[in-house]
C-alpha cells in the first residue's frame, strides 16, 4: 500500500550505475576548516560550563502546569463518568489515549497565551532594526548558502537578486557573499550552469556557484562539504532554504548580533510564507501570519537559550557549528539507520551540547513558501514525518544533551505519533458501544469540557485576531477586522475538514516509515494549478473508506452520529478539498475579494522586482522539459 507521499525504494537488482557526470563549479579559494564526525557516545567536555538560569526553568515550569491544569480537570471529568466502579480494559484504554492527546492540545494553547501576554506587553522576540553599523560596523564575514536540489532555477535567482539588491543599501554589505550550493541532476545542473554564467555579472557582489558531481548525505552533506572547504574564510554563514526569501536589513541585524554575542552559536528567525497562488496555499499563508506569531512567541519565551534550528533562513557560527554538528551517518536501515534526514534539530542540540547558545527571533522579512496543494504538503509532511521518527533512537543515545534539546526532539517526534492516537481514540469509543461495554453518551464529553475543549482549540485563534486588531497598521495589513473575520471563519471551516484527512494521512505515513517504506528527499514541487479528480479520489481512497466505516460503526453502536459528522465529512471529502483548494484559478479570485488577505512583502512595496529571467539561453527550455518528464 503506498500512502499519500510515499516514495517506495525500488528493492530489485539494478546495473552498475555509471559515474557521475563532473560537477560545475565557479568559486573563490577555498579555506577549510576540520568539521569532524560527532561520538554521540561520548560526552564532550572542551566547553564552558553556564550558570542555571532559574529563571528560564521558571518559565518552562509555568507552561507545564498551565497545560496540566486543563488536562487534570479533563481526566477528572472523564473518570466521574466512567470507571467509577473500577477500570475495565476499554476503559483503561480509553483514558490512557484521551489524557495525553488533551494535555497536548493544552500545552499548545499555554504556549499561545504566554506568546499572547509577551506580544501585547510589547516584549515580543523580533529582531531590532538595523541602525547601530554606523557606530559598531560590521567586522566578520558572512557567507550566505543557498542550497538547491532540481528547483525552479530561475526563480531561485529570482529570488537571490532581491536579496543581493536589498543587501546593497546596508551599510557593511561588503561583509557578505552567496554560495549557490547544488546538488542537482546533470540536466538540471546544466540549466543551472548556463543561467549562472548570463546572470552572474548583474550582481554587485560576490555570488558563487557549486554543483556536487555526486549527492552524498542531502542537503546536511552539502552544507558541510562547504564549511570543510570553505567555511574557514568566513565567521558565519545565512543557510537558506531554494525559496527563502530576507532582507539585507535583517541578514546585517543578525550578524551584528553574533559579533556582539559570542557565545551564540545560532538565530534562528521564524519565516512567515510568502508567494501563495493557489487557494490552499493562501489560505495557509493567511493562518501562517495570523496564528503564527503568537505561537512563536510563546515558544521563544520557553526555550531561551535551547530553541530550535529549521535548517533555513538562520545565522550561524561557522566555527561552532563545525567544531559541533559533523553527522555520523547511523548504522541499520532506514527509517532509524543511514543518514540523519530531520538534521537540522540534531544540530540545534549538538551545539547546545558543547555549550553554544541558540536562540529563535522573530522578523517581518524573513519568508518562504508553501507547499501549493495538500498532497505536495503530505509529501513533504511524510519527509519530517521520517526524520522525527529517526530521532527517538538518538534521543537516549546521545550523551550530553540539554534536558530541553531532548524534549524538543521527544516533541517533534509525538506530534506525528498524536494522529494515530486520535485514531485509535474514535475506533475505541465506537468499538466499546458496539460491543456494549458502555452506553454512547458514557464516554462522550460533558457540556463542561467541551465548551474546554473548545476554548483550546479556537482560543489561540481569537487572541490572534485580538493581536491583529490592536494594532492598526497590522489590522490592515488583514484587510480589516471584517475582512480578517471572514478569513478566520473560513479558515476554522477548512480546518475542521482538513483535520481528519491529516491524521488518516499521518498515520498511514508513519505505519509505512516503520515498515522500511523510505521517502525521496529530492526536488519539491512549488507549483501546481488544480489536479483531476479522479486521481484525488485514488489518491485518498482509503479516506474514503475510513469515512464510510466510520459512519457504519456509529450506526450499529447507536452511537450519536453528531460528533462524527465532522470526521467523516473530512474524510470523505478529501478528494474534493484537495482538487479543488490546488486551483491558481479559486486562489486570484480569493485575492480578488480580499479572502484571505495579508500584507504585502517588503520587497513589493519597496518595488523590488527580479531581474530579466534568460528563458531562452542556449538549450533552458528543452532541458527544462527533459527535467520536468524526469520528474
Amino acid at each position: 500500500m503506498t500512502a499519500i507521499g510515499d516514495t517506495v525504494a525500488d528493492g530489485k537488482a539494478k546495473a552498475a550505475t555509471p559515474p557521475p557526470a563532473p560537477g560545475f563549479e565557479h568559486v573563490p579559494m577555498e579555506m577549510p576548516i576540520a568539521m569532524p564526525e560527532q561520538d554521540f557516545r561520548e560526552h564532550p567536555r572542551d566547553f564552558p560550563h553556564r550558570p542555571l538560569n532559574i529563571d528560564q526553568w521558571a518559565r518552562r515550569m509555568l507552561v507545564v502546569l498551565l497545560a496540566l491544569l486543563p488536562a487534570s480537570m479533563a481526566a477528572h471529568d472523564m473518570r466521574r463518568s466512567i470507571g467509577l466502579d473500577g477500570l475495565s480494559l476499554w476503559e483503561g484504554v480509553y483514558l490512557a489515549l484521551f489524557i495525553p492527546l488533551f494535555a497536548w492540545i493544552a500545552f499548545g494553547f499555554a504556549t499561545s497565551l504566554i506568546g499572547f501576554l509577551t506580544l501585547t506587553m510589547g516584549k515580543g522576540p523580533g529582531v531590532r532594526p538595523y541602525r547601530s553599523l554606523f557606530a559598531s560596523p560590521l567586522r566578520g564575514r558572512t557567507a550566505v548558502l543557498l542550497p538547491v536540489c532540481n528547483e525552479d532555477f530561475l526563480g531561485v535567482m529570482g529570488r537571490l537578486s532581491i536579496m543581493e539588491r536589498s543587501l546593497a543599501q546596508v551599510m557593511g554589505n561588503e561583509r557578505f557573499e552567496f554560495f549557490i550550493l547544488s546538488d542537482s541532476n546533470p540536466a538540471s545542473g546544466e540549466i543551472e550552469r548556463k543561467t549562472y554564467l548570463e546572470m552572474r555579472k548583474g550582481f554587485s557582489r560576490p555570488v558563487h556557484y557549486r554543483r556536487r558531481a555526486l549527492n552524498t548525505g542531502r542537503k546536511p552533506g552539502n552544507i558541510a562539504e562547504w564549511v570543510q572547504r570553505f567555511g574557514g574564510g568566513y565567521d558565519y554563514m545565512i543557510v537558506l532554504d531554494a525559496d527563502s526569501v530576507m532582507s539585507g536589513q535583517t541578514m546585517a541585524r543578525l550578524a551584528l548580533d553574533m559579533e556582539q554575542h559570542p557565545h551564540v552559536g545560532l538565530i534562528q528567525t521564524v519565516p512567515t510564507i510568502v508567494g501563495a497562488a493557489t487557494l490552499f496555499a493562501r489560505w495557509q499563508q493567511f493562518a501562517s501570519r495570523l496564528f503564527g506569531p503568537i505561537s512563536a512567541a510563546g515558544m521563544i519565551w520557553w526555550a531561551g537559550s535551547e530553541g530550535m534550528f529549521w535548517g533555513h533562513n538562520a545565522i550561524l557560527r561557522t566555527k561552532a557549528f563545525a567544531q559541533s554538528c559533523g553527522l555520523p551517518e547511523l548504522p541499520g536501515r532506514a527509517p532509524f539507520g543511514g543518514h540523519i534526514m530531520s538534521h537540522d534539530m540534531i544540530e540545534a542540540a549538538l551545539l547546545r551540547r558543547r555549550g553554544w547558545d541558540v536562540h529563535m527571533v522573530m522578523a517581518d522579512d524573513s519568508f518562504e513558501e508553501f507547499p501549493p496543494s495538500l498532497p505536495d504538503l503530505a509529501t513533504r509532511d511524510r519527509r519530517w514525518c521520517q526524520g522525527n521518527i529517526q530521532h527517538v533512537p538518538l534521543i537516549p543515545r546521545i550523551r550530553g544533551l540539554h534536558p530541553v534539546s531532548r524534549f524538543q526532539l521527544l516533541v517533534g517526534a509525538s506530534a506525528y505519533c498524536t494522529s494515530p492516537l486520535w485514531l485509535a481514540l474514535i475506533l475505541v469509543v465506537l468499538g466499546g458501544a458496539l460491543a456494549g461495554v458502555w452506553p454512547p453518551s458514557a464516554v462522550l464529553p460533558s457540556g463542561g469540557l467541551l465548551a474546554l475543549t473548545a476554548v483550546l482549540l479556537f482560543g489561540p485563534k481569537l487572541l490572534s485576531m485580538l493581536w491583529a486588531m490592536a494594532d492598526p497598521a497590522r489590522r490592515i495589513g488583514f484587510g480589516g477586522a471584517a475582512r480578517m473575520s471572514r478569513g478566520v471563519i473560513a479558515d476554522i471551516a477548512l480546518s475542521i475538514l482538513m483535520a481528519p484527512v491529516s491524521m488518516l494521512t499521518q498515520t498511514i505515513n508513519l505505519f509505512g516509515i516503520l515498515m522500511g517504506r523510505k521517502s525521496s528527499w529530492s526536488g519539491q514541487i512549488r507549483d501546481r494549478d488544480g489536479m483531476a479528480m479522479t486521481s484525488a479520489i485514488w489518491l485518498f481512497k482509503y479516506h474514503i473508506l475510513l469515512g464510510a466505516a466510520l459512519t457504519l460503526l456509529a450506526l450499529k453502536g447507536g452511537t450519536s452520529i453528531g460528533w462524527i459528522i465532522p470526521v467523516v465529512a473530512g474524510l470523505v471529502l478529501a478528494p474534493v478539498l484537495a482538487a479543488v483548494t490546488a486551483r491558481k484559478g479559486l486562489g486570484h479570485k480569493a485575492e480578488q475579494s480580499g479572502l484571505f488577505q495579508v500584507a504585502e512583502p517588503w520587497w513589493r512595496a519597496q518595488n523590488y522586482h527580479p531581474p530579466h529571467y534568460p528563458e531562452q539561453i542556449g538549450e533552458v527550455a528543452p532541458l527544462k522539459q527533459a527535467v520536468a518528464n524526469d520528474r
